[in-house]
This record gives structure tokens, sequence and C-alpha cells, in this order.
């Protein structure tokens, strides 16, 4: 009768060797614990093509109204050639009927509060339960090949803790071709020490989780394809 089984030697800690381990794990815990804001939420915007800076701000045209006047700012302090708002539909009703899409509310927004020396360009997404940062910047990108705009660098203009995730699908997006800066608004609702608060630790903690899938589980379909434009109008796509 064959053997079902064979012995192995098997190496374990020692209980000293476990209270080491389970010491270093902590402190790495604790360490990213007090640095994930920081990691989340990164600013660095692009150099561009000849070490001036990027030339178009993409602003993510879901930022509340503090989020929005740090993105005034930016426009201000930067040295853009334009501004392009994006977002899908408006479908909550707390934010009224002026606005068919956040691309427009956005839009609106930083006109009326002084961004005029740039022209402000609407880049709408359609409705999308998922992917929706992703099929934003691919919009972006199909905006760019139909006006003849080569976008060498752009800065990303994203919230707080959501700006690594949206930083990592633009990139994934407009490919290795365009650089990719990222700027960070401040929350209002807690700060570095997000475990301190009740929404600190449910943005912090909820976007870890997103962050992971995307890194993991995502992974776009080639550009320009059925696939990764699903959620595109057929009229939209040509």
């Amino acid at each position: 009768m064959p053997k079902l089984f064979r012995r192995r030697q098997v190496w374990l800690p020692t209980w000293r060797g476990a209270l080491l381990l389970l010491a270093a794990v902590t402190a790495i815990v604790v360490l990213l614990g007090l640095n994930a804001y920081a990691l989340l939420a990164p600013s660095q915007p692009a150099r561009g093509p000849a070490g001036t800076g990027a030339r178009t701000l993409v602003v993510e045209g879901w930022l509340n109204h503090d989020e929005l006047e740090q993105a005034v700012v930016a426009v201000r302090a930067g040295h853009y050639e334009r501004v392009l708002a994006t977002g899908g539909p408006i479908t909550s009703w707390s934010e009224g009927s002026e606005w068919h899409d956040y691309a427009a509310r956005a839009a609106a927004y930083l006109r009326a509060n002084g961004v005029t020396g740039v022209p402000i360009i609407q880049v709408p997404a359609p409705a999308s339960a998922q992917d929706r940062s992703y099929l934003s910047a691919v919009m972006v990108r199909d905006w760019a090949q139909q006006s003849g705009v080569t976008l060498a660098a752009i800065d990303l203009f994203s919230a707080g803790v959501h700006a690594r995730r949206s930083w990592l699908v633009y990139r994934m997006a407009l490919g290795d071709g365009v650089e990719v800066g990222v700027l960070a608004a401040y929350p209002t609702e807690y700060d570095a020490r997000w475990w301190a608060s009740s929404a600190g630790a449910k943005s912090v903690l909820g976007e870890v989780l997103s962050l992971g899938w995307t890194k993991c589980c995502f992974w776009p379909d080639p550009p320009g394809s059925h696939e990764e434009r699903w959620a595109v109008p057929p009229s939209r796509t040509r």
C-alpha cells in the first residue's frame, strides 16, 4: 500500500520569538496607521516635459464646496492653460436640479468663484454604478483625442484620501505617455489624526479597502474597447 503521509520538520517560534513577531507586526500596523492619511492623500504635481509643470488641471466635479474652493486656489497658483471638470450625472436630490452632472456643477462653481483667466471645459461621464473615476479618466482621454490636444502632463485635483485611488486609475486610463500629477484637497471634517473622528475612520478605512481592491482586482480592458467603455452611449464612442 502506498504511503499517504510523510514526516516533515517544521520550525515554530518560541514564545519569545512569537512575542517579538507580534511586537514587530504591531509596530508596522501602528506606523502605517499614523501615516495612512499622508499615504492616501498625496500631493505630487507633475513636472511636465520642460520641468515647468502641467498645463492641464483636471478637477473631479463631485468635490464639495470647500474642496472646490481649494481647487480655485490651485488654479491660481499654477500655470494652467485649461481646466477640465469631470463627473457623471447628478442623481442626489440634495444637489438640486440646476445641473445635470457634476462636471457642469464644478465648472459653474469655478467660474463663479474667480476662475476666469483660463478656459473651463466640461468633460461629463455617463451614468455608471462602478468604476466611475476610471470612466471619467477615459472621458478625459477621449476629449483630448477628439479635440486634438496633446496631454503630455496633467495635474489631477481630488479629495483627500480618495486622491491616491483616483491618481492610480487616471494613470491606468491615460497610459505611460501622459505624466499624471496629483493634488489632494484637505478634508474639513477631520485632519491627519483620522482615528479621532468617525468621519475620518470611515473615510480612511474605506479607502484602504477600495485601494487594495483596485490594485489587486481591477484590470481595465484595452483602451477604446467596448468592454472598457461599456457605460458610454454609442454616440459618444464615435
